[in-house]
């Protein structure tokens, strides 16, 4: 497992998947349907998703209210930002900031990004990057 796995809440578990696994290329680890829960994984980056309704273990400090994933921003690496930003565009997914490169300051360094950012079904923003390495600042 991963030292940081996020667990989101869902409105509808088959569509989060839908959009997560046939979209997005997650793989499907594993599912405990009795919980409406699945964990998933893509190029090394994990998440776990499980219906908000459902009758598993919750972890919440209040009420769910859509979209759930308001002021989540989820930075995601992958090998290939502009094929993958593809695939979401032809699925018609809501792209919330089109394929883009942007360098960010770090110290005396910038690191680069070619990167896009796209709103899962509850509104959790994923922001898929592909490393472009480091120059000076």
């Amino acid at each position: 497992m991963s030292p940081l796995t996020p667990e989101l809440d869902v409105a509808d578990l088959e569509a989060s998947l839908g959009f997560y696994v046939r979209t997005l290329g997650f793989k499907v680890r594993y599912r405990r349907p009795e919980d409406r829960f699945a964990y998933l994984e893509r190029e090394g980056a994990e998440l776990m998703l499980e219906e908000a309704a459902g009758p598993g273990r919750r972890f919440r400090t209040a009420e769910l209210e859509h979209p759930y994933g308001r002021g989540m921003n989820l930075q995601i690496a992958c090998s290939n930002a502009a094929r993958l930003h593809a695939r979401v565009v032809a699925a018609g997914a809501e792209v919330v900031i089109p394929l883009e490169t942007r360098w960010y300051r770090a110290d005396a360094v910038e690191k680069g990004a070619r990167q896009f950012v796209v709103a899962d079904p509850d509104g959790y923003l994923l922001r898929f990057y592909q490393d472009l390495g480091e120059r000076p600042a």
